[in-house]
């Protein structure tokens, strides 16, 4: 007989089961709410981001282009103070070269001076006086290192304040090179977009790097840079009418005394005739001297040379006999001998290079002698050429620079005499 299958479990009653649908159907229209209302929420907060984000980008690109606009005002500042201030050197350095040209003119005056007062010096007995000449000359040399001391001055104070317009410009040129410099890097900034290639996360890129200054600070020494070159250009200024009224002033105070000193100039000779004869005769006594010595020297050294061609066969001969066999190999008589010779030879050699060595000592005794007359007469032969052109010398101060330009020796103080038709006024 069949049985009725029954399932095991649990039963549930029809109430049980529509309560059931209905929850399931209200939790989902709760999590249809839920989500609604999230998604409610996401799409404001993008908006609000997205708003904010490009506003905060906004004002970022506006505080850079202001910034850049601010800082490219100062390099244009610095750029235009960077050219006058060059200016200003080129135009000191001008006047600074004219002062040492100035400079260098008061040397041939006081050499003038300094020449005709040498020349007087050769006066004797009772010539040797204090006339007014002589007075003035000496006035004319005081008053020429007057003004070479005032001119050297103002181109030492010249050369000082080319320093500090150079350490100016250097301040001014290394903030210029910083602010150009700067105003790329932002030009850059500005430049970049969420589509660029070379954007990435950086490492702790808020942080403060060292060095930073303040805004008011960096302002302060942009002014202070610029406020400085100005200072020293218009101290420049006041330098460079300083030193022109200077050069003016001397020169008219030099001219005055050089026309007074021109009235009372008179001039006296010297003979050297006597002295450059004696000389020119010691000159050729040495120098046939210097001729019998090398003579002498080249002797020795010839039998220097002959003795050791003989001291070179006693070597040998020795040498040689060395090879004889057993009982012949004796010191004889002529091992004797050739022994004597080989320390007589060279007793010998050394004397005659000794007496080579005192010859050559003599010799080079001899040219520095020589050397001694030979530049003994040229400094005489350029006194007597100054002695003869005493009166030449003052037209110096008067022929115009373009006809008549010594050349001046730096070491000496000597210069390359005019012939007589150069210094025709």
């Amino acid at each position: 007989m069949a049985s009725l299958s029954v399932k095991p479990g649990q039963r549930f009653t029809l109430p049980d089961w529509q309560n059931n649908s209905l929850l399931i159907s209200a939790d989902a229209e709760q999590q249809r709410y839920n989500s609604h209302h999230i998604r409610q929420e996401g799409r404001a907060l993008r908006n609000e981001t997205g708003n904010q984000a490009r506003w905060d980008e906004h004002d970022s690109r506006t505080l850079l282009k202001d910034r850049i606009s601010t800082v490219d005002k100062w390099r244009e500042a610095l750029a235009k103070c960077l050219t006058d201030i060059d200016l200003e050197i080129d135009a000191l350095t001008k006047v600074k070269e004219a002062a040492e040209n100035a400079l260098q003119e008061k040397n041939l005056c006081l050499d003038v001076a300094i020449e005709c007062l040498t020349f007087r010096e050769s006066r004797r007995d009772i010539d040797v006086v204090r006339d007014p000449v002589e007075e003035e000359l000496l006035r004319e040399v005081k008053v020429i290192e007057k003004t070479k001391k005032e001119l050297q001055q103002r181109v030492d104070d010249a050369f000082k304040q080319l320093c500090r317009l150079k350490e100016a410009r250097q301040q001014l040129s290394c903030d210029h090179r910083h602010k150009v410099e700067a105003l790329e890097f932002d030009r850059q900034c500005v430049s970049f977009n969420p589509t660029s290639g070379n954007i990435s996360f950086k490492v702790n890129p808020t942080r403060i790097p060292y060095g930073t200054t303040a805004l008011p600070e960096w302002e302060l020494n942009s002014r202070c840079n610029k406020e400085h070159a100005e200072a020293e250009m218009r101290a420049s200024v006041d330098l460079r009418g300083a030193i022109t009224l200077s050069i003016a002033q001397t020169n008219n105070e030099l001219d005055a005394q050089r026309i007074a000193t021109e009235f009372a100039l008179r001039k006296r000779m010297r003979d050297m005739e006597g002295a450059l004869s004696e000389l020119r005769w010691q000159e050729k006594n040495t120098l046939e001297e210097i001729a019998e010595m090398e003579e002498e020297i080249r002797q020795l050294e010839e039998d220097i040379r002959k003795r050791t061609l003989d001291l070179k066969v006693a070597h040998t001969r020795l040498e040689t006999r060395t090879y004889r066999p057993h009982m012949e190999l004796c010191r004889d008589q002529a091992q004797y001998g050739l022994t004597d010779e080989v320390q007589q030879l060279e007793g010998t050699i050394r004397a005659l290079q000794q007496k080579r060595t005192e010859s050559q000592d003599a010799l080079d005794a001899l040219y520095r002698q020589l050397h001694r007359i030979q530049t003994d007469i040229g400094y005489k032969t350029n006194s007597l050429q100054l002695d003869n052109k005493c009166m030449d010398t003052r037209r110096k101060l008067v022929v115009p620079v373009e006809k008549f330009d010594p050349e001046v020796d730096a070491v000496n103080r000597t210069r390359n005499l005019p012939r007589n038709s150069q210094l025709e006024l």
